[in-house]
């Protein structure tokens, strides 16, 4: 397999965020107003914040994102906006993205990573439960319609 890279949002890159996550909404579930904006406009609602997203590009291609998203505690990131590109998936990218993050949280003295996620997703909630995310209770206001699991991993 060809070296893989995982590295830092870059402006160039910001259409790969886009493109990734609108085929896995599309092909999952759905695209929702936020969704549509906060992809659009990654820079404004993630990276200005205090947010980092990070893609995996194999060959000067990029075939996976992640977003680490600030939350209203300073030591707990909020995981979210993970795809891969079709043809990778099930090989093991979705794991290299969350070991990643998991270590890039820890060395920024992260306490917390949360994630809302969808029990229809058997392989992710597998995978998260796999790298020690537990299952806490949904808010009554949670951020995402389609999220019916909030998972919590401390560091």
């Amino acid at each position: 397999m060809p070296i893989l890279e995982i590295i830092p949002f870059e402006k160039q890159y910001a259409k790969n965020f886009y493109a990734l996550n609108m085929e896995w909404l599309k092909t999952y579930f759905y695209v929702e107003p936020f969704d549509e904006e906060v992809l659009s406009n990654p820079e404004t609602y993630i990276i200005n914040k205090g947010g980092h997203i990070f893609f995996i590009r194999i060959k000067h291609k990029i075939v996976g994102t992640v977003a680490l998203m600030p939350t209203p505690n300073k030591k707990v990131l909020e995981l979210t906006k993970m795809a891969v590109s079709p043809e990778l998936r099930g090989q093991n990218m979705g794991q290299k993205l969350m070991q990643y993050c998991i270590e890039f949280a820890r060395k920024e003295n992260i306490k917390q990573l949360l994630l809302y996620s969808n029990t229809k997703l058997v392989n992710a909630i597998y995978i998260y439960r796999k790298f020690g995310f537990v299952e806490i209770p949904v808010e009554t206001n949670s951020p995402y319609k389609r999220g019916n699991i909030k998972m919590i991993l401390d560091l």
